[in-house]
């Protein structure tokens, strides 16, 4: 095809977009409803109506941003991309201070009553969920930010979600006596102590920043 050519499809698809009907109202309309939430909520309980825009907050945010769990370890693969896996490393490292902090004004009983065993039970959920994501074509956030953008596809994948997650209270204590009860659990501050459990992760997590930028450099067929 002749580069005369690929301009006029350029130009005509440029005159086919501008012809689009604009969704401006729609998004004020959206907005307007938005506030009125956040305004009936505080009404009934202060706490309800931050937690609505919080949530309004992060599902901007995962939609601007691509922001998918999924896309992070499908696109080193398929493009060579590492920069959704890049901002999932650095909200692990945030995490790690934060939750760091919360650990330190907690008491120890009340931290590491909530760390649950690792095991084969680890192992079986992760491929179950792997397979399922890649499936499916999104992790959790991946898939609700999917749906608000219109997928329809991505109803079928909450419903599935629906389902293993009440399968799963249904079952669990048959999967607790056979596999998690007897897994191990390891709490690495009570090895090596907390400070020194949070500079561990954070220079792991810092040396994996740095592979992956290095790979990204190599490989990524999306930089021009």
């Amino acid at each position: 095809m002749s580069s005369k050519r690929i301009e006029e499809m350029k130009k005509l698809r440029m005159q086919e977009y501008k012809k689009k009907k604009s969704h401006v109202k729609y998004g004020v309309v959206i907005l307007f409803l938005a506030l009125l939430i956040f305004m009936l909520l505080l009404l009934n309980r202060r706490v309800s109506g931050w937690i609505w825009i919080i949530g309004l907050l992060i599902g901007f945010t995962l939609q601007r941003s691509k922001f998918c769990f999924a896309a992070g370890f499908r696109d080193p693969v398929l493009v060579g991309s590492t920069s959704i896996m890049r901002a999932i490393v650095v909200a692990f490292m945030i995490m790690t201070v934060l939750f760091g902090m919360l650990q330190f004004k907690s008491s120890a009983y009340i931290v590491e009553s909530q760390i649950d065993p690792a095991g084969l039970n680890t192992v079986i959920g992760a491929i179950l969920f792997g397979i399922g994501m890649v499936i499916a074509g999104g992790c959790a956030s991946g898939t609700l930010m999917r749906i608000g953008e219109g997928f329809i596809l991505q109803w079928v994948v909450l419903l599935g979600f629906i389902i293993g997650t009440l399968l799963s209270a249904a079952s669990f204590e048959s999967w607790d006596k056979l596999l998690m009860g007897a897994s191990r659990t390891v709490y690495i501050p009570d090895l090596i102590g907390l400070p020194a459990s949070i500079a561990l992760q954070l220079i792991i997590l810092i040396v994996i920043y740095i592979g992956l930028k290095r790979y990204d450099n190599r490989h990524n067929m999306m930089i021009e």
